[in-house]
């Protein structure tokens, strides 16, 4: 169970991370092809953690209307894929690096549009700047880090995508549906963290 403390969180996620492997996992009938990181990123308020996500814009070729994280593909000027994650978040929702504090890189995610992602743990300051990119995102809000981590509040479905008929998970909360590989990228990290739950299959 994860600490209700804020201040009791970041000392418990660092000790449950610490040398830990984090194994790599992936959409269904994924190709990875290029490298990507996306921030998932720990909004630090003083009563309740919560997760900062980004609904893509509807225009995208890929992904749109999405919920995501903030990320992107890493380029050859990025340093490493926390400095991708950074670089990233900046340019879609405008909350400049010095908001943000990197805690861990997790384990390759390798999703169905042929990208190997490599999910950044950060915390964020509240009360952070916004100036999002309208080309990219159409909103950004946040959710419980409580519930976006329980696996219980997941539901296991059918869905094609590209053709391909295959399962992923879904979580509906607060108006809001996360799904496909940022539901996935969550669920890696609540096992990681040995949170317990199981999907609900729909199947």
């Amino acid at each position: 169970m994860l600490p209700e403390n804020p201040n009791e969180l970041i000392s418990w996620l660092q000790q449950r991370l610490a040398g830990r492997d984090y194994p790599a996992a992936a959409d269904f009938a994924a190709s990875a092809r290029r490298q990507a990181s996306v921030l998932i990123g720990l909004v630090m308020h003083a009563d309740q953690v919560n997760v900062l996500f980004t609904q893509r814009a509807d225009h995208l070729s890929t992904h749109a209307g999405q919920v995501s994280f903030p990320g992107g593909a890493i380029e050859a000027d990025d340093a490493d894929a926390i400095a991708a994650a950074l670089r990233e978040t900046q340019e879609e929702v405008g909350i400049p690096p010095d908001w943000i504090q990197p805690l861990q890189r997790l384990g390759e995610y390798h999703t169905i549009s042929g990208y190997c992602v490599t999910p950044v743990l950060a915390t964020i300051r509240p009360g952070y700047p916004l100036d999002p990119d309208a080309n990219e995102v159409a909103d950004v809000f946040e959710l419980p880090l409580s519930v976006v981590l329980d696996p219980s509040r997941y539901e296991r479905r059918w869905v094609e995508r590209h053709g391909v008929r295959g399962k992923t998970h879904f979580l509906d909360y607060a108006g809001r549906t996360v799904w496909g590989a940022t539901a996935g990228m969550l669920l890696q990290l609540s096992i990681v963290l040995g949170l317990e739950g199981i999907p609900v299959d729909r199947t």
